[in-house]
């Protein structure tokens, strides 16, 4: 195995509960019999008890073990590992029962009894019906017309005529899942690069991408799988065009349809959640509070099922600590979301193996806003040199140039040097203009900020009412709007002019948002 590989095996010991644990050894001695396959045993148990492992400490430490037989073992030992895990895990996961039935009747076939194999694959076949998983279904259909094809199995007369139909309609199921389920992924690798659109360019360029990948279809002709994938790729055009109220629709379109096929609920468990989470995303930026704390707290109560794990926990966490903190943001409580940090903190940490770059940035970014909105501006920036010493900067664009502008705008708060101030606007301006990203609002506050310093505090005060007023007017351009998702800079330039905290007047918008029920925002 090569280092890679032993780390694979090391963090996957790490990751096994108490129980797995014991599982594991449970099987390993009862499929062990000489002393020389117990050796892997032992290596499991010296990388379960030792904090930094190595190759060479390991042969210096069980009795017997030689390098040349090392990488073997350690291969030997991963593959064991997954076989017992699966066996454990199995009659928790039906796309695992589902298989092996299927290789139970591909026994049976090999033996020569054909027709027990049809029973088999039957009740396999119901089954994959039953958690709707059409690929499972066809797959078995497959197998079954392989063994009419091949035997005469005293099926009645009409059973090619009854496959065959079924093979028909699966098919055309099928494509329709991977066309929508290929469309959506494709979506979500544009927002992953680089967000909503920017301007009128980029949004005549993701309508005719979808226009052009979206196969037409009938609602009522569509299956589940089908339907999940179709309003995930919904959900996701809609977000990326910043039409927040139609990515609502198909969010909870999305929900519903879960809802609806609860007994399904278990087996597309990391998609339910995933609704759950559009869900709140769209409300938080509709600015509907009462929604989303109704969202919120279907996401704190989920059901998890039987099918809890590593993953689906992690989700649940991630997505939660995402919705509490666009929650503490669109409220304006700022100092009570600051609380939240240290779970995010040690969530990051626990899961930084399993954590992509870009949902890190995300979380770092939220809390970066929280600090901001709390008037901490030297944890804002601590937060915020996170996001822009990434290497990858091909991650979300958008939120890499806003953390930038933050930044900027933070250090000025903090009084920085005039020199530092001025070179640090000319790298984010030569950034945003790499990245094309230039636009109303960016060019209007860096514009701001290149004026520094101002001879006295009434021009400054003069130069804040003339960016406000700019801003605003900005902000009910279609395309404008989008910083604002970011970051309250409207805001920030009042309590500037009226001497306020920022949070004090974020949070006075946010009651009279509900005292009127007119979005102060982005009044219509």
């Amino acid at each position: 195995m090569s280092t890679g590989s032993t780390d694979s095996l090391v963090r996957l010991i790490s990751s096994l509960s108490k129980a797995e644990k014991r599982s594991f050894k449970l099987y390993a001695n009862r499929n062990s019999s000489s002393q020389e396959e117990i050796k892997y045993l032992q290596l499991f148990d010296f990388i379960d008890k030792t904090e930094n492992y190595s190759d060479e400490l390991a042969i210096s430490k069980i009795n017997g073990l030689k390098k040349s037989q090392l990488s073997n073992i350690k291969a030997h030992l991963y593959k064991q590992l997954l076989t017992s895990l699966r066996l454990q895990h199995a009659p928790h996961l039906p796309a695992i029962e589902i298989r092996e039935s299927m290789d139970h009747a591909l026994i049976l076939y090999e033996k020569g009894f054909y027709n027990q194999a049809l029973k088999l694959l039957e009740k396999a076949k119901q089954h994959a019906i039953k958690i709707q998983s059409t690929l499972l279904h066809l797959e078995i259909l497959d197998f079954e017309k392989f063994i009419e094809s091949q035997h005469i199995t005293r099926s009645v007369s009409s059973r090619a005529d009854e496959l065959t139909a079924e093979s028909r309609v699966l098919s055309k199921h099928v494509q329709g899942s991977i066309q929508f389920s290929n469309l959506s992924l494709q979506l979500y690798a544009l927002n992953v690069k680089v967000g909503f659109v920017r301007d009128e360019k980029d949004y005549r360029f993701v309508k005719e991408f979808f226009a052009k990948r979206l196969p037409e279809y009938n609602i009522a002709e569509l299956n589940f799988e089908e339907k999940m994938h179709l309003y995930n790729a919904y959900v996701w055009y809609h977000y990326i065009t910043q039409e927040f109220l139609m990515c609502f629709k198909y969010a909870s379109l999305w929900v519903k349809l879960f809802e609806d096929h609860s007994h399904v609920r278990d087996h597309y468990r990391e998609m339910y959640l995933k609704g759950l989470y559009n869900l709140q995303n769209a409300l938080f930026n509709l600015r509907n509070h009462k929604r989303l704390l109704e969202s919120i707290e279907k996401l704190e109560s989920a059901d998890l099922g039987d099918r809890e794990n590593e993953n689906i926990s992690l989700l649940h966490r991630m997505y939660w600590l995402t919705a509490k903190i666009n929650y503490y943001y669109l409220c304006g409580t700022f100092s009570e979301g600051i609380e939240i940090v240290p779970k995010v903190e040690q969530f990051i940490s626990d899961h930084e193996d399993r954590l992509d770059n870009h949902r890190i940035m995300i979380l770092y970014y939220k809390v970066a806003c929280l600090y901001f909105g709390n008037g901490d501006n030297k944890m804002a920036i601590k937060y915020l040199n996170r996001i822009i010493q990434l290497k990858d900067v091909s991650l979300r664009e958008d939120i890499q140039a806003f953390a930038r502008i933050l930044n900027l705008i933070a250090h000025f708060e903090l009084g920085t040097d005039d020199h530092l101030l001025d070179y640090q606007i000319k790298s984010v301006y030569r950034f945003l203009r790499n990245m094309g990203d230039l636009h109303g609002v960016q060019h209007e506050i860096l514009n701001f900020l290149r004026q520094l310093p101002f001879a006295d505090d009434l021009s400054l005060m003069r130069a804040f009412r003339i960016l406000h007023g700019k801003l605003v007017k900005l902000s009910k351009l279609p395309y404008e709007k989008r910083p604002f998702l970011y970051l309250d800079i409207i805001s920030w330039l009042e309590c500037k002019i009226q001497k306020r905290p920022v949070q004090e007047v974020i949070r006075s918008k946010f009651l009279l948002e509900q005292e009127t029920g007119q979005s102060v925002y982005f009044p219509e």
